[in-house]
């Protein structure tokens, strides 16, 4: 099998690669020991087209680990570069499914949470501090419950900031923390992953400018563990 047929390809032009990325994958490397997302993507760029150097594969934001779905590299150093920007700035629409654990929301279906929140470098984790605290960073997230069932809910996220962890710590830190994320209080696992999935990413093209939606399909495993939370039209 050719790693075009192995990866779920979202969108692919001269300027932009958007991939469905499976979790357990490191979006990328830091010491070069652990094999990467993006150097699938750049075998994947060079087997397709034949590039007998190396493959320029832009790094415009990132996916935890254990996260999967929709994930955008740009192809060029122009593309990255806007791209960048973007995510930077907080203009890219990012729409994310969580499966969290508990009652959640009780007869609200809607709702925002703000927080504050720092990296505690030395337990490697995102922690919820008051505003005034040094190395605070605000956080934004909407959310919408989709259904309820068993114990679970799963959730459509808006996060409007775009801090480490954010929406684990933010959900873990009121209760009712990602199914399977034993990092922040869930007793569960769930295969390589958690129950957190990237659903889609809208952004300005970096040469046309219009607008661009890419739409990540839920892993196998969600439509087995979680079915009658993905059942169209279910009771919330």
């Amino acid at each position: 099998m050719s790693l075009g047929e192995s990866l779920d390809v979202l969108l692919e032009d001269n300027h932009c690669l958007a991939l469905n990325k499976p979790c357990g994958w490191p979006t990328t490397h830091f010491d070069g020991k652990e094999e990467t997302f993006d150097r699938l993507a750049k075998s994947y760029l060079k087997e397709k087209h034949g590039k007998p150097g190396n493959v320029f594969l832009g790094i415009v934001h990132r996916l935890d680990k254990p996260v999967s779905g929709a994930i955008l590299f740009a192809r060029t150093s122009k593309a990255a570069a806007r791209l960048s920007e973007q995510f930077r700035e907080n203009a890219v629409e990012k729409t994310y499914w969580a499966v969290v654990e508990g009652n959640f929301g009780g007869d609200a279906l809607a709702g925002t949470f703000e927080d504050w929140l720092r990296h505690d470098d030395d337990a490697a984790r995102v922690e919820v501090v008051d505003r005034g605290a040094v190395g605070a960073k605000h956080a934004l997230l909407h959310y919408e419950i989709r259904r309820r069932h068993g114990g679970l809910a799963l959730l459509e996220l808006r996060p409007q900031t775009g801090r480490k962890h954010q929406l684990r710590v933010q959900l873990a830190s009121r209760g009712f923390p990602i199914h399977g994320d034993r990092k922040y209080g869930s007793p569960h696992t769930l295969g390589h992953g958690i129950g957190l999935h990237a659903r889609s990413l809208t952004f300005l093209h970096p040469v046309r400018h219009d607008p661009v939606t890419v739409t990540a399909e839920v892993p196998p495993l969600w439509r087995s563990r979680f079915a009658y939370l993905l059942v169209p039209g279910a009771s919330r």
